[in-house]
This record gives C-alpha cells, sequence and structure tokens, in this order.
C-alpha cells in the first residue's frame, strides 16, 4: 500500500487513535508498526481476533497489560549470567503477576464453551507464579531488600541494630554527662555515615577523637570520640557485609530468572499480541464498529458507513456499494455537500479492514481486498517545483494510470479541475472510460456535467449525488446512489439575494440542452424526495400497526391472566362452600343418628328441616346469578303403586335429585340413590322429574365446560416461546400451556426453545416424553425453525 495514499486517507491518524488504547509501551510500537495486508487469511484472522477480545470484553471487562515492558536486554543479561538490580527484578516479577493474570482472565467458566481465536495466546502464557513470588518475599521496594531475604542478612543486621544501640549508649553518656558543657548541642549527629557528636570550637581540644566535619561559621567540630571509634568501625564493617550479602541474594534470583528466560521471552510475545489486538478491540467498542464480511469478487457494500475520524454525533452515516452492478461511480452534488467525505470514508474504511480493524459501520457490510489504494484528493501545488494546482493533480493522475490494476482501487476528488472546464470535462471523461475499459474500481467527484452524461450513457457506470436542501441553503450529507446531483448555483445564488434580472440572464445564457438536463435532474430529485416521504410514512404506520398489535397481545395476556385468576377464586370459594356444606351435613347426621336413637320424631323432623335451610343457603351462594322468584307451581304427587326401581325423582326437603333405591314399604318410606349418597325418604317427600329435565341439567351442567374450551380456544396460541427463560422457568411455562392447548382441542403446537447450548431442549424433550396425553414430537424441519423448535401433536 503505498504511502501517499495513507497520509491522503489520514490513516495515521486512526493509528494514534489506536496507540492510545494499548496499555504497554511495546503494544503501542506494535500499533504504530500496523499497515494493511493484501492476504485474506490473515485479513480474515486479524479481523476474528478483533472480534473475539471485543466479546471478552463484553462477558468479562478490559484486562490490563500495564506490566509489559520491552524486556530484551534484561533478558539477555539473564542468557550471559549477568545479575539484575533490585527495581529490574521487581518489574520482571510485576510482569510474572500480569502475566499470571491475563491467563486467568482467558480461562473458559464453563469447558463446553466454544474455543476462539485468542485461547492459543492465553493457554502459551507461562505460570511463574513461585518465582515471582520469591523476588517479592526478598524484595520490598526498589530500595530496600527484605531482613528475611537469607538468615545472613537477617544476622547481619541484627548485628548493626545491635552496634547502633551500644553506640547511641555511649554517646548519649557524653551528651548527658561530662561532656555537656563542651557542646554546641546536646545531639548526635552523622557525618560520613559515622556517629559523631557537635562540639564548641573552643572545647575542640578536650574531646578525644577524629574530626569529620566543621560547620560553615567553624564553630562547631564534628568530632567521632575516641570510646566510639572502633563500634563504628564495626558498624562500617556490617554494612559491607551487608551490600556483599544483598548482593549474593540478587545473583541468586537473577540465577532463578535465567533458568526460566524461554519462557519470559514467550510471555512477553504473547502480553504484546494481546494487548494489540484488545486495543484494536476496545477502538472498535469506543467507534461502535463491526467486523466485515470479506468477498473475493472485488466489490463492496457499506451499510450506514461513518468516517472514523468525525464527531460520531454529527456525522451522517452513509450507504454506498461499488465493483457489482457498476465499477465506476461519479459523485455530484455542491460544495461543502460531503462528497470528499463519502470518497475518504470509502477509501479509509478499506484500508481500516485490511490492517484488521474493525469498522464504523452497520451489520452485513461487505468489503473486498484491494492490492493498493490510490487517492487524488486536495490541493497538491508546489512551489517549489513549480507546479499549479491542475499540474500537480495531473502528476498524481498519470502515476496512477501507470500503477492501477482491475484489483486497485482509484479515488479522484474534482477531477479535471484547475483547467478550462472544458477542456477538463474532456479529459475527466477520458480518464474515467480508460480506468472502466480496464476494469478498475474507480470513485470520482465532480461538477462538470458532462460526466453526469457519461455515467447516464455508459453501461457499468453509474451517478451518484450529495443531497442538499435548498431552503436551509445547508447540506444534509447524504449520499443519493443512482441520482446526479445538481449544483444549485441559481437557487442558492436568489436565496442570497442575487437579483432576478442577472439569475435570469445567467439561465439565457446556458444552452437549452444544459437547461433541459438540469431540469430533468430536478424532476428526478423531486420524484425522489415524494417517494422518500411516501416510504417514510409507510414505515411510520407499519410501526404504528407493530404498536397497536403489541397493545392487543398484552391485552389479551392481561385478560387471559385476569380470566384464570377468577376461576381459581371461585373454585376456592366453591371449595370453601362445599366443604362447610359437608361439614354441617356430617354434624346433622351425628344428630339425627343421636336423635334416632330415642325416636323422637318432631327432634327429628326439626334437624331435616335445619340442614335443608343450610343446603339450600350453599346453593343460593353456589348459584352464578340471582334466581328469580317464580310462581310456585302445583306439585305432582308420585303414585307408590306406580314407582320403580330406577325412577328420577327429587328429594323436595333436600332440594336433591336421585333415582329410586327401593320400592316404599308399608309406611311410605323407601330409600333414594342421589349420587354416592344413599338416603331414606318418605314418598310424600318425592316428586318426579322427567327425562328431559335430567338431560337438560346435564346439558347445562356441561355448558359451562364448553364455554370454557371455546375460551381457551379462542385465546391459546399454536406456539408457545421459551427463549430468555431458565430451565424451571420454562417448564413450569410449558405445563399450564400444553394443560390449556389440550382442553382447547388444538391438535399440534409449536415450542420454540432454541438452539443454544441444547439444556433447554433436552429438558423441554424429557417433559414431554413424560405426558401422557402427547401422541408424538419431534424437532422442526426446514421453514419450521429447525433444531431451534420443537413440533407436538396431542393424542
Amino acid at each position: 500500500m503505498n504511502e501517499k495514499t495513507l497520509r491522503i486517507l489520514e490513516f495515521h491518524k486512526v493509528i494514534a487513535l489506536l496507540m492510545q488504547e494499548a496499555d504497554s509501551e511495546p503494544g503501542r510500537k506494535m500499533c504504530a508498526d500496523l499497515l494493511p495486508s493484501v492476504n485474506m487469511k490473515e485479513i480474515q484472522l486479524s479481523q476474528q481476533q478483533t472480534a473475539d477480545a471485543l466479546t471478552r470484553i463484553f462477558q468479562e471487562n478490559n484486562p490490563s497489560f500495564g506490566a509489559t515492558r520491552d524486556f530484551g536486554y534484561a533478558l539477555r543479561s539473564l542468557e550471559v549470567g549477568s545479575t539484575l538490580t533490585a527495581p529490574e527484578l521487581l518489574k520482571l516479577a510485576d510482569f510474572m503477576d500480569n502475566a499470571g493474570r491475563i491467563r486467568d482472565y482467558g480461562k473458559r467458566e464453563n469447558e463446553d464453551d466454544p474455543e476462539d481465536s485468542l485461547d492459543p495466546f492465553f493457554e502459551g502464557l507461562a505460570p511463574l507464579t513461585r518465582l515471582s513470588e520469591e523476588i517479592h518475599r526478598c524484595i520490598i521496594a526498589e530500595d530496600e531488600i527484605a531482613d528475611d531475604a537469607s538468615p545472613t542478612l537477617r544476622n547481619i543486621r541484627r548485628s548493626m541494630a545491635q552496634t547502633g544501640d551500644k553506640i547511641h549508649s555511649q554517646l548519649l553518656s557524653m551528651v548527658n554527662g561530662s561532656y555537656r558543657t563542651y557542646l554546641q548541642d546536646a545531639v548526635i549527629t552523622m557525618r560520613d555515615n559515622r556517629y559523631c557528636i557537635p562540639v564548641k570550637a573552643e572545647y575542640k581540644g578536650q574531646v578525644q577523637g577524629m574530626v569529620h566535619d566543621q560547620s560553615a561559621t567553624g564553630s562547631t567540630f564534628f568530632i567521632e570520640p575516641a570510646a566510639v571509634v572502633s563500634l563504628n568501625n564495626r558498624l562500617k564493617e556490617l554494612e559491607l557485609e551487608e551490600k556483599q550479602e544483598i548482593e549474593v541474594i540478587l545473583a541468586g534470583l537473577s540465577a532463578s530468572c535465567g533458568e526460566h528466560v524461554t519462557e519470559l521471552r514467550e510471555n512477553q510475545q504473547i502480553m504484546v499480541n494481546l494487548d494489540f489486538i484488545f486495543a484494536k478491540a476496545k477502538l472498535a467498542l469506543h467507534q461502535n464498529a463491526i467486523m466485515p464480511r470479506y468477498n473475493r469478487k472485488l466489490y463492496f457494500n457499506l451499510y450506514k458507513a461513518r468516517h472514523p475520524l468525525l464527531d460520531p454525533g454529527k456525522v451522517v452515516p452513509i450507504d454506498i456499494s461499488l465493483g457489482r452492478e457498476f465499477d465506476l461511480l461519479v459523485v455530484t452534488g455542491p460544495n461543502t455537500g460531503g462528497k470528499t467525505v463519502s470518497l475518504k470514508t470509502v477509501g479509509l474504511l478499506s484500508l481500516m479492514g485490511q490492517a484488521g480493524l474493525h469498522i464504523p459501520a452497520s451489520d452485513r457490510s461487505e468489503l473486498c481486498i484491494f492490492n493498493d489504494i490510490f487517492a487524488d484528493i486536495g490541493d497538491e501545488q508546489s512551489i517549489e517545483q513549480s507546479l499549479s494546482t491542475f499540474s500537480s493533480h495531473m502528476v498524481n493522475i498519470v502515476e496512477i494510470l501507470k500503477s492501477a490494476d482491475r484489483f486497485s482501487l482509484c479515488l479522484f476528488d474534482e477531477l479535471g479541475a484547475g483547467t478550462d472546464p472544458t477542456e477538463g470535462a474532456a479529459l475527466a471523461v477520458s480518464i474515467l472510460d480508460s480506468l472502466h475499459k480496464k476494469g478498475i474500481r474507480t470513485m470520482a467527484t465532480t461538477h462538470y456535467s458532462e460526466l453526469k452524461l457519461y455515467a447516464l450513457s455508459t453501461e457499468g457506470v453509474q451517478n451518484a449525488s450529495c443531497e442538499f436542501d435548498v431552503e436551509t441553503l445547508s447540506p444534509t450529507y447524504r449520499l443519493l446512489i443512482g441520482i446526479p446531483g445538481k449544483s444549485n448555483a441559481f437557487a442558492i445564488s436568489g436565496k442570497l439575494g442575487l437579483p432576478e434580472e442577472i439569475i435570469g440572464d445567467a439561465k439565457e445564457r446556458i444552452s437549452s440542452e444544459q437547461e433541459s438536463f438540469e431540469d430533468v435532474i430536478a424532476d428526478l430529485e423531486q420524484s425522489r424526495i415524494t417517494a422518500e416521504n411516501e416510504r417514510r410514512e409507510i414505515a411510520e404506520y407499519k410501526e404504528r400497526i407493530r404498536e397497536l398489535q403489541e397493545q392487543l397481545r398484552k391485552k389479551n395476556e392481561k385478560i387471559d391472566q385476569a380470566k384464570d385468576r377468577i376461576l381459581r377464586e371461585a373454585n376456592e370459594k366453591a371449595r370453601e362452600i362445599l366443604q362447610e356444606a359437608k361439614d354441617s351435613a356430617d354434624a346433622s347426621i351425628r344428630e339425627i343418628n343421636r336423635i334416632s336413637a330415642s325416636v323422637d320424631m318432631r327432634a327429628l323432623e326439626e334437624e331435616r328441616s335445619k340442614l335443608r335451610g343450610k343446603i339450600a343457603e350453599k346453593n343460593e351462594k353456589l348459584s352464578l346469578a340471582p334466581k328469580k322468584k317464580k310462581e310456585a307451581a302445583p306439585a305432582k304427587k308420585i303414585d307408590p303403586a306406580k314407582l320403580k326401581k330406577g325412577d328420577s325423582v327429587r328429594i323436595v326437603s333436600m332440594g336433591l335429585n336421585g333415582t329410586v333405591a327401593t320400592l316404599p314399604d308399608a309406611k311410605g318410606n323407601l330409600y333414594v340413590l342421589c349420587g354416592i349418597l344413599r338416603t331414606q325418604t318418605n314418598v310424600s317427600d318425592l316428586i318426579p322429574v322427567e327425562e328431559q329435565d335430567t338431560a337438560t341439567q346435564a346439558k347445562s351442567q356441561g355448558s359451562g365446560a364448553g364455554k370454557i374450551r371455546m375460551s381457551k380456544s379462542y385465546s391459546v396460541s399454536t406456539e408457545l416461546n421459551l427463549l430468555g427463560q431458565t430451565v424451571d422457568e420454562a417448564i413450569c411455562s410449558l405445563e399450564k400451556y400444553l394443560d390449556d392447548a389440550y382442553i382447547a382441542h388444538i391438535p399440534m403446537v409449536r415450542i420454540v426453545h432454541g438452539k443454544g447450548t441444547g439444556a433447554l431442549r433436552k429438558a423441554v424433550h424429557d417433559y414431554l416424553r413424560r405426558q401422557k396425553n402427547i401422541e408424538n414430537f419431534r424437532l422442526g424441519e426446514f421453514g419450521e425453525g429447525d433444531a431451534g423448535v420443537t413440533i407436538v401433536t396431542f393424542r
């Protein structure tokens, strides 16, 4: 890729943004060296690594590579047996810790999770935890070695402390004793790393010892008393021993590191690579970029593409394609309308993609690989080379025409500008036609109408324009492919106040063919705006319909939930009332049995009357609507002689229907079977019940269930969506849904559980196998949802 194009398209500014995302200096250097590639496998691998790093950032947050440094010199020193300093060893230990954290970051929580392109990097990191812990144990800070680094060092420092205490004791006895009058201050000080006392100049001869220093005024001498000279000498010897022992400790730690030079070097390379990859992912995250798809057919389709160096909140996305239906795109429109930005967006996104960077565009955007990209954008005027604007552009164009082939992308801004318009337009058409015949993908911006006509009349060449709002005198920056643009010079001049007579005179000076062509363009633009407005209205209507459908769905769900709740509450209330009635009946039966023992018929009849009243009260509570009072019809009497077993009768006192179980005795007593209860009563308490009434009653009783089934059949959907639910939630929803569907007599239903890991699908199938009302079930076929759905058939 030629360096001039990289500079013109400002690829270096994208690299500067990338470098800001790297944590380490070697990572930033790797970012700075990034260049576009022309190898398909290399590009796809780099894109996949960026995508996998972005996925990990979303899932596990952002890792840090801050401890990674260039350890080349330190590792070479270890290879030849040199000893590293304490700061160098500490930096190595911090790097080992950082590598260990990154290795843990790369581990997958579940072994069943699919591998990605970054797994080899994380698995390649060698854990050196023990070595790191040993270095941190021995070295507390860059200028401090721990006392426990070795037993010898601990003994030396203990001796140093004891010797220092002895020196202090002797000097304190001197300072507070016989020497007090000789001293300038009653303090102990250090000179040349030896303990001294400040003696007045006039008493210098009274204190025996070594003079180490004198104050600036000469009034004070810092003397080491003879009594502590030997102790100071011993302390000096211990300090030398301490220094030697520290060198021994550092040498041992360096030797331990030297045993792992290969692992350290590999860890460093892996950490730098990961820092670089995650820098690309962080840049993609900040730019809201996506991984483009690549093809080998030399065409690209960009949807909602944005220039990466412009403010994301202000830049207008563009849709642009080239290479499939046409290989030459001529972009026209007014100045500052976005033509040049469109050129640079195409070129820069192509460079970014081939460098392994995600591009700021929408999903489904597709790129191809260009062996080279040529750009003639901006003013290349050179005073030193005596080149005018036109000449400098022409020098660049000549070089492009020599170097470009069918695997190149050529970008021209204001092709043919800077010279006579007629000649410039003719040159521009010829240059573009030459590139078009060679099959070279080309994109050019212009104001020349001749190029618009060339695009309209040539196969494989397409017009495009940057939209301009004449009313507000401002561009919208939208790129419209298929429509040539207008310069709008007359409209803009009129809006800015140029007199109408001048504008009219100017219009008369252009040819009728040119004016007609501009009118056609204006009509096309107006038709496009109208069609676009209509499409926008249709989209709004569709969105409104979708919202109404969603509201209706939620309303139906609420109704179903309310219905289920009401039925549950009604059943619960009925159960309570029936339980209360059963308890009353049991109590009354016990009382009847007690009274029967004394054969007090009057008391027995009173108890039966109470029971009848309670049962009537419960029936009234269970009734769905208050019964209207009807005039009592005369009761039909039963002839005991005509009564037969199995006849349907009604026990008036109890309000229950039943069948005759025994014939009446001489007193008219008999047994009637009411459901599972066998009740003794008298024939005088019975009235006949017609078979039709019984059938009607059964039909009436059955109508409630029928209504429920009909209601269910209207409200139960033939599909259940379990996506997003846990296994427990999904099985609960599935159980209720299958019950409702079975009651509603739906023969076949569709369960949507998705593919994913297969856990939800397995749980659904395990549950279905245990259901007796399921005839069979199977996975969906092509067009039904494949393995993401299960089709269930009821018996």
